[in-house]
């Protein structure tokens, strides 16, 4: 029993460790649970870091609701759906008044399913399973969903590319890609292109030949790889191998490869010039608050930023931004000021549509020698 009591006083300590050190009664607690140790560490973290930055430019000018501080409340769920829920409940035993995350799709419906129970209000960066913000009317969130994604790589084909063939490698064990992979499908065949392949691997694969042999024969004029920068940078090296001269297509999980293409040859990056993939936001762009932005992470964190941490930054803006304009913690004021966001942002100008789903264009984004292009903006209206 001693044991027990000692582990709950323990995991207490550590909640209140991470959290920003202000006292409570002055406080907005908000709670920031994600993947902050494990294999989505570097999905997890970014965000985090991000939330903080924001958290803490509004409490060096006096904080929001006039006067009150923003506490951050930190939990680690390490990628894994019962350990979020369980972050969730740690979260609630600490009165915050809104959530900012989950982060990566699985963990987030499970969250947003207590969540829509209590009317949290919840805000998810980077949650695009298109089911999130179905749990209820608390949940929206700041990234493009699954479907979106693949319906406008399959009308950037058709449209920009003039592609009249399409093949598709996806990951069949990740809600992310199959999700993208079943959109672009679906919405290609309406453009008029033919799916010469629709090719699943198991998730943590590192072998693609198979695959890859498969496609090759059909010569399609695009190959959607609806998966995350780790696995298009292995799967780069064997289309390269094959000698696949399709152009590549992607989604926002292909922000951070080119981190992992400096590391490669120059026949790998002069492969690159030929893919385009859409996203949040470009690291290249001009916009000053970005760049200011993409440095302060730098110098704080001792890494470049990526797309996650872009997302967090938005997400906790428009979150305090939102109980500030409520001038209450009640929920339900709280959640109609979301609904009402028209937030200029890093990743553009914000609004929710019905489904609390954000509505933006897209930076469609290639290679220039390994480092990333802007192309240009592109929606499907």
């Amino acid at each position: 029993m001693a044991r027990a009591w000692m582990k709950a006083a323990l995991a207490g300590m550590a909640i209140m460790a991470m959290t920003a050190p202000v006292h409570a009664a002055d406080t907005i607690k908000i709670g920031v649970p994600g993947a902050h140790s494990g294999d989505l560490v570097s999905y997890g973290m970014p965000s985090l870091n991000a939330a903080r930055i924001v958290a803490d430019e509004y409490n060096a000018k006096g904080g929001i609701l006039g006067g009150r501080k923003i506490e951050y409340i930190v939990t680690d769920e390490k990628g894994d759906s019962t350990e979020a829920v369980n972050a969730y409940n740690a979260l609630m035993d600490q009165e915050i008044v809104a959530l900012i995350g989950d982060v990566t799709s699985k963990p987030c419906k499970a969250v947003a399913a207590k969540a829509a129970a209590d009317n949290m209000p919840m805000l998810t960066p980077s949650g695009t399973d298109a089911d999130i913000t179905k749990a209820g009317k608390n949940v929206f969130r700041a990234c493009f969903i699954d479907p979106y994604q693949g319906q406008l790589m399959a009308n950037y084909a058709a449209k920009k590319l003039n592609a009249k063939t399409a093949a598709i490698l996806y990951d069949s064990g990740d809600p992310y890609s199959t999700g993208i992979a079943d959109a672009f499908e679906e919405a290609a065949k309406k453009e008029g292109m033919e799916v010469t392949n629709k090719e699943g691997y198991a998730s943590k694969s590192t072998d693609f030949k198979t695959q890859l042999t498969k496609i090759k024969g059909k010569n399609p004029d695009v190959l959607l790889i609806p998966v995350y920068y780790g696995d298009v940078a292995l799967i780069v090296d064997q289309i390269q191998q094959q000698g696949i001269t399709s152009k590549l297509l992607g989604a926002d999980g292909w922000d951070g490869v080119a981190s992992e293409v400096a590391k490669k040859s120059d026949d790998i990056k002069k492969l690159l010039n030929n893919a385009y993939f859409c996203s949040q936001y470009s690291a290249s762009s001009t916009d000053p608050d970005l760049q200011a932005f993409l440095t302060k992470y730098k110098e704080k964190n001792g890494k470049e930023a990526n797309m996650f941490a872009v997302l967090g930054y938005d997400s906790m803006q428009i979150m305090a931004a939102a109980i500030d304009k409520a001038g209450s913690t009640d929920s339900d004021k709280i959640i109609e000021a979301l609904k009402a966001t028209e937030y200029k942002g890093l990743t553009g100008t914000t609004k929710f549509d019905d489904q609390r789903n954000p509505v933006r264009e897209a930076v469609i984004t290639s290679f220039d020698n390994g480092a990333y292009k802007v192309i240009e903006s592109y929606s499907m209206q």
